[in-house]
């Protein structure tokens, strides 16, 4: 799952494109030169560790993952309206929420699942050690595209409260609206391909087979990076 329709080499013009490299080893010599300050790569899985692990390499930054669950609505569990990241208060699309007719209580239920899921998942990748520490780093949140951007947004505030020095939210693609609602909560945000009409992010892969819990642990202990502080 790393080719985009339009944008070839996708997880390589990721990485290039943070800083304007022309490559992943240029975007490494920048990283060096301090333009990403101890960067630590956070992978949104399952889908963000088919690119998270060539940015944290060619980076050599440590690499760990950052487990978001979607708050699906009724019929329509694809369509985001709202997601946990760990135990912070929950994020909703208010005025998604509004064109629906939903108010926030009736989705409780999911809410429970998904958080359920969260920490079920975070255990299994992680393996009882502590998340990276990203207070004073660049925070670099990877994942494999960005439709609504409910997951981006949680994602991003939830590190925004660990007191990184930099966060950066970097796709392949998304949707012109993400990139603008990620703004809000980034200090830059970096989507190669943002076509005007967008209606899921597999629309724009050749191969966008979905990962499993096994994908993930094997990009987590394959990288060459822990996840700790150097």
């Amino acid at each position: 799952m790393t080719v985009v329709e339009g944008v070839p080499g996708a997880c390589s013009s990721v990485t290039a494109g943070m800083q304007g490299g022309s490559s992943p080893r240029g975007c490494a010599s920048s990283r060096r030169k301090g333009v990403l300050a101890h960067p630590v790569a956070l992978a949104l899985p399952r889908g963000g560790v088919s690119v998270v692990r060539e940015v944290a390499e060619a980076l050599e930054a440590p690499l760990d993952v950052l487990v978001v669950r979607k708050i699906g609505v009724p019929l329509q569990a694809g369509f985001g309206v709202g997601a946990p990241a760990g135990d912070d208060p929950l994020l909703f699309d208010e005025q998604a929420l509004d064109r629906m007719g939903l108010r926030e209580r009736a989705l409780s239920d999911v809410v429970e699942r998904e958080r359920a899921e969260a920490h079920r998942r975070e255990e299994r990748y992680r393996h009882g050690r502590p998340a990276a520490d990203v207070r004073g780093r660049t925070a670099i949140v990877v994942g494999d595209g960005v439709a609504t951007g409910s997951i981006g947004r949680a994602a991003l505030h939830h590190v925004r409260r660990q007191a990184p020095a930099h966060v950066v939210p970097a796709v392949p693609v998304c949707s012109p609206q993400a990139a603008e609602l990620l703004r809000g909560e980034a200090d830059e945000v970096v989507c190669l391909h943002r076509p005007d009409t967008f209606r899921a992010v597999g629309q724009w892969y050749e191969d966008f087979e979905q990962l499993t819990d096994e994908d993930v642990l094997k990009a987590l202990h394959g990288t060459s990076a822990e996840a700790s502080p150097r």
